[in-house]
């Protein structure tokens, strides 16, 4: 999904002005796993690939679908990558979701992306009902209680840390679409590859 800066800035007016978030301290605390990396695979791998994308982009969602799964197999699960996944929110609608995946437990976070993404017809551009309700009931079949969802879409401290990072990569690597890719800190591609295409910028940056 392509984007412009203004749009990074729109999603994160969500209920209050950035402005007003200025004094709230992002410090990340090890303890909170709000704030802790998202990451799957081997540690210790000597291949990191990490991952920007958006829980409303349709491109990141034919990514998650039809290459990560095998990605996860062949890759993740064998040790050879550490996958790093990064928020990277394109509009007002994918930050909530951002920040309802980053407060259910981290290792919940990777099925519940997955599931939304695989399912963005069904709460992101529902016809029927509201958005917000029916990530509602994808949070409560995540394991979330109703009062759990209502305090975490309402994090602002959650929030500016989500838009902090998305900001800060924004800034330091020129993306202009979802979702990217970067091998090793070498190779950087904006695209929802597939698998081949994946393992050729893997061959890369090896």
């Amino acid at each position: 999904m392509s984007f412009t800066r203004r749009s990074i800035l729109a999603a994160g007016s969500l209920a209050v002005a950035s402005t007003a978030l200025r004094g709230i301290s992002l410090a990340a605390d090890a303890t909170d796993t709000r704030f802790t990396p998202r990451e799957l695979g081997n540690p210790n791998a000597k291949i990191v690939v990490e991952e920007w994308f958006s829980l409303t982009c349709i491109h990141c969602a034919h990514f998650a679908e039809n290459t990560f799964p095998q990605v996860q197999k062949e890759l993740i699960d064998t040790g050879k990558i550490r996958y790093v996944f990064h928020d990277f929110p394109t509009d007002q609608l994918a930050t909530v979701a951002a920040m309802v995946a980053r407060t259910l437990p981290p290792e919940r976070y990777e099925p519940f992306c997955s599931s939304l993404l695989s399912s963005l017809d069904r709460w992101a551009y529902t016809k029927e009902g509201s958005p917000k309700d029916e990530l509602k009931k994808m949070a409560a079949f995540a394991g979330m209680p109703a009062d759990t969802f209502e305090k975490a879409i309402a994090d602002q401290q959650l929030m500016q840390f989500i838009l902090n990072q998305q900001s800060e990569a924004q800034d330091k690597f020129h993306f202009d679409s979802t979702p990217t890719f970067r091998f090793n800190n070498k190779e950087q591609v904006s695209s929802a590859l597939s698998y081949d295409d994946f393992t050729k910028y893997l061959a890369k940056a090896s």
